[in-house]
């Protein structure tokens, strides 16, 4: 059996921010969620120490992990020892920061399968860094094997040119994990319980101890500032342009796009520069986004082409085309082959397969029928001040420009709305209907109303 322990109880004074630091998020997820989702990896259950505005992380996740609360902050082994009581009687426990959120489930994955390979009682996920300031040390032996790890503080002059750093994660096994926290004290320059010097004391009990190296040290990048933040930031959404490259999406820039972990888009779709796709977006095959534009928990279907546009919590069925500069609202659903152009703004509405809304458009709370046309300037006017009301354009009408569509309405099938009508009742399938005022014209009387003389015309 194997635990997952994540330790987030820290404050994250350096953040300056009135959030728990490990609830800032990076590529769409919170930094403990990235951490959560490495460990399930090998760990079949998860338990976070929680401590400094507890609540909100618990309020965060839920029930998906289970919490040990870290009243004081003592230290990384005093943090592990309020979760010691809810890990299993043997197996394997791993031990990770909340605040390393790059660190991918290959790297958990290789830490767990050296330490099983080797029959290790605990094994260290080590990397090799170009400055090692503020990191703890591994020093190793004359035969190369760990000694101990002394942290920034504690380490002598020769000890901090070692540039093999501990990144904080770990393996142990459970009974020997409780063996080593019996025995760690606070003897140390800040007064806190190690855990490294659990490692130590493995060490001395004579129990192998393991490490594995990272292959990129970039990996164990901890979080502790904005700066590092954003350098994170940086790195994951390259790792995740990178994967998507090698999966068959092309990327025009890829420096200037910005996809969520979790997002899935579709071999041969071009993503164009300043285009960001955000939390639960699926994106088909073979379509095209951007440029400008911003995508967020919406499917994409095969074939769609958007740019310019805001897309929000909608569904678009294939060969779908939107934009530029379209506004689409939860509750959007545009069937196979819809075009809907410029200036248009749909919200909780559905368009039916082929129909066309072309330009400086509204439509909000309408359910449109097949093979529609919605001429420029249509707008549904579904709201009255206090309720929305519902609006149906059946299979086949059109609607004529600069018309107003007054919920709620319905708009027969094969119908045809004149251009500047403003339509209060339901129109019959296949009638025209005009609802505007008869024309009047007054002659010289424009001349008069822009003061000029009636022979100046």
């Amino acid at each position: 059996m194997t635990t997952a322990v994540i330790l987030a109880a820290g404050e994250g004074k350096r953040m300056q921010s009135r959030r728990p630091k490990v609830l800032h998020e990076i590529c769409g997820y919170p930094m403990l969620a990235h951490v959560i989702h490495a460990a399930r990896s090998v760990c079949s259950d998860v338990i976070v120490v929680v401590g400094h505005q507890g609540e909100e992380i618990r309020a965060a996740f839920g029930d998906s992990v289970v919490y040990a609360e870290q009243h004081e902050q003592l230290g990384t082994a005093h943090a592990l020892l309020q979760a010691e009581p809810l890990l299993p009687d043997a197996g394997t426990v791993l031990v990770l920061c909340g605040d390393t959120p790059l660190l991918s489930p290959g790297a958990i994955e290789e830490l767990y399968a050296v330490h099983s390979r080797e029959a290790a009682a605990a094994t260290v996920l080590t990397a090799t860094v170009p400055n090692p300031f503020g990191y703890g040390r591994i020093v190793r032996g004359a035969g190369g094997e760990i000694i101990k790890i002394v942290e920034e503080k504690d380490a002598t002059a020769a000890e901090k040119l070692l540039r093999e750093i501990n990144t904080g994660t770990y393996a142990f096994d459970v009974k020997a994990l409780r063996e080593g926290l019996a025995g760690v004290g606070s003897d140390n320059a800040a007064g806190e319980y190690y855990l490294t010097d659990c490692i130590e004391l493995i060490i001395k009990s004579g129990k192998k101890v393991a490490t594995s190296l990272l292959p990129d040290y970039r990996l164990a990048l901890g979080v502790n500032d904005r700066i590092q933040l954003a350098e994170a930031q940086a790195l994951l959404q390259e790792r995740i342009n990178r994967d998507l490259m090698a999966a068959g999406v092309t990327m025009i820039n890829p420096a200037t796009i910005y996809v969520d972990a979790g997002v899935k888009v579709g071999r041969d779709t071009v993503i164009l520069p300043n285009t960001a796709l955000r939390g639960r977006t699926v994106v088909g095959e073979g379509c095209v986004i951007g440029p400008q534009t911003e995508i967020t928990d919406s499917t994409i279907g095969s074939g769609s082409h958007i740019r310019h546009s805001v897309v929000t919590e909608s569904i678009l069925e294939e060969n779908v085309t939107v934009g530029p500069f379209t506004h689409l609202r939860p509750g959007t659903v545009l069937k196979n082959g819809v075009k809907v152009g410029d200036f248009v703004e749909i919200k909780q509405s559905q368009v039916g397969e082929g129909s066309k809304i072309p330009h400086l458009s509204y439509i909000g709370d309408a359910e449109i029928g097949s093979g529609v046309n919605l001429g420029g300037g249509t707008i549904v006017v579904n709201y009255d001040g206090r309720k929305k009301y519902k609006t149906v354009v059946a299979d086949g009408a059109f609607v004529g420009c600069n018309s107003n569509l007054v919920a709620p309405v319905t708009i027969g099938r094969g119908a045809f709305v004149a251009a500047g009508s403003t339509i209060t009742n339901d129109v019959p399938a296949g009638a025209l209907s005009l609802a505007r005022a008869r024309q009047v014209d007054k002659p010289g009387l424009g001349a008069r109303l822009l003061g000029h003389k009636d022979d100046e015309n």
